[in-house]
Order: structure tokens, then sequence, then C-alpha cells
């Protein structure tokens, strides 16, 4: 737990964010053969060894750390949005009390939008906090100070550098199993276009889509089975990040938030542990518990 006498003021590689490159394991067979395709077609026009071929392309994922890649590449792949003038109003309102409590520039970092009807909002890299559009425009100020200083605090963390390799090697991973589905569809429908019978034309066009449709699954098994590695490891991160907000002084604010999130009904508690696998936070309910007690912790000190 964070000492609530020593507020986080800068960013600290915490046990929690070594833990959360356990994601990035299930992920690197998959974007190791999603490489090799892709080298394999590179190699038909220039001869380049595979070995520097995976190398440069891994190590461009170093740019997704910068502040501009992050706000003009990294935001658009993540589904997000530059926030609207009233978005941005209200936003700024909040980051300035936020930034102004660990005495950092809040120009340092991003703040986007992703349209959605829920309350939620996630870090990436190590500038970019995103928010939904629906917690920007139900939540109160207050409220949405603690979404912010949350946030905020997995950067602190240096949570968010594991996710951000995650998000660099899934890219190939997704691209190949979208090509895959794609040519699965058309391999039947040609398949059903120029065959009227029974034989060995509609065989091999069957066998084609198939074979299509498995590797397509594959790179897709790769990507679940990451995600729900992080799931089950990412909610020590999450409970560290809350602890960090009570000890930054907007504990009140983020136990508002979570309240508000369990008044609107956007969250239950898992039922057996398969939902367990695939939350990727922990129910709101237990962190509201390990909150107040983090207060009364803080309250007793005083």
């Amino acid at each position: 737990m964070v000492s609530p006498r020593r507020s986080p003021r800068a960013r600290r590689f915490d046990g929690h964010a070594l833990v959360a490159f356990a994601p990035v394991l299930p992920l690197l067979p998959g974007w190791l053969a999603a490489m090799w395709l892709f080298w394999w077609i590179l190699v038909r026009f220039a001869w380049t060894p595979f070995p520097l071929f995976a190398g440069a392309a891994f190590a461009l994922g170093v740019l997704l750390f910068d502040r501009n890649m992050q706000k003009f590449v990294l935001t658009r792949l993540l589904g997000a949005r530059r926030p609207t003038r009233e978005e941005a109003a209200t936003l700024d309102a909040a980051w300035r009390r936020v930034t102004q409590a660990v005495g950092t520039d809040p120009r340092r970092f991003v703040l986007a939008v992703f349209d959605s009807d829920e309350l939620n909002a996630f870090a990436s890299g190590g500038h970019l906090v995103v928010v939904s559009s629906y917690a920007i425009h139900n939540l109160s100020e207050d409220e949405l100070v603690g979404v912010l200083a949350h946030e905020l605090c997995h950067h602190l963390g240096m949570h968010t550098v594991a996710l951000t390799v995650a998000q660099w090697l899934a890219i190939p991973v997704i691209v190949l199993a979208r090509i895959g589905l794609a040519l699965q569809r058309v391999a039947e429908a040609a398949t059903d276009a120029f065959t009227r019978r029974e034989g060995i034309p509609e065989m091999v066009g069957r066998l084609v889509a198939g074979v299509l449709t498995a590797v397509s699954w594959v790179f897709l098994a790769f990507l679940t089975l990451s995600r729900w590695t992080g799931n089950l490891v990412g909610k020590g991160s999450e409970f560290r990040a809350d602890e960090m907000v009570v000890a930054m002084g907007f504990g009140p604010q983020l136990r508002d938030a979570l309240r508000a999130v369990r008044g609107n009904g956007d969250e239950r508690g898992p039922r057996g542990w398969r939902e367990r696998i695939v939350m990727s936070h922990p129910p709101a309910r237990t962190r509201l518990a390990r909150i107040e007690a983090d207060l009364r912790a803080v309250r007793r000190l005083r």
C-alpha cells in the first residue's frame, strides 16, 4: 500500500508493471509467425535476414511511446478521437486538478475520447489517457477527477509500458487474421459461383476456405490468450493505482465515480471462474471496499 503521507509524484517502475508483461508472452509466437509471413513476401523482392527484419519491426514499437505518435497514430489505432471543444473544456478542468496534485505539466499528456455509452477510461503508451464520452457527459467534475487520477497513476506506476508493447505486437496478428477471414469469404464465394455440382473443384475450394479459416482462428487464438492473461494479471495494477489515488488525495472522488458505475448498472460481479478470466477490471464493489479501507487508514494517521 502506498503511504497516505506520501503522494506519488514521479514515474516509478513498480512490481505490477513487471507482471503486466505476462500477456506479451502468449502473443510473441503469433507475432513471430505473422512477421515470418510478411518477411516471406518481402524476400520475393529483396533479401533481408529474418532476424534483422523482425528486430527492426519490434524496435519500431518504441515510436508508440512518443507523445506525437500517441496523439496522431495510437489514438486512432485504439478507436479514439480528439475531444470536441465542449469535451476538452470539461476534461481540461479536471485534468489540471490532477496534474497540479503531482506537480506535472498537463501538456505532457494526450487526452482522447472514445464514443461509448459505458462509464470507462484507460491509459496507454507513456502519455495517452482515453475517456469514454459517457463518462465526460455524465460524471461530475469531482468524479471525473477521480477517474483521471486513476489513469494518471497507471502512467506513474509504468503499468502502460507492457500494454503498449502488446498493442504493437498485436497489430500484424490482427492484420493477418482479418486478411485470412476476408480471403476465406472470397474462396467460399468463388467456390459457390464457379462450381455447379460436387466434384474436385468444389472440394479444392472448400479445402482452401477451410485452411484460411483455420489460419485466421490460430491468430485470433493468440490474441484471445493474451487478452485473458492480461485480465488475470492486470487486476493487481488496478488496485495499486487505486492506492496511489488515495495517497494523492483523490480517494473520495474515485470512490464516488465507482459508486456511479454501480448506480448506472454498468457493473456486476463475475459469475464463476470463466467470467473472472474475461473481466479486465476487478468488480467495482471490491475496489470500493479497498478504497474505503485506505481512506480510513488515512484518517487514522491524521
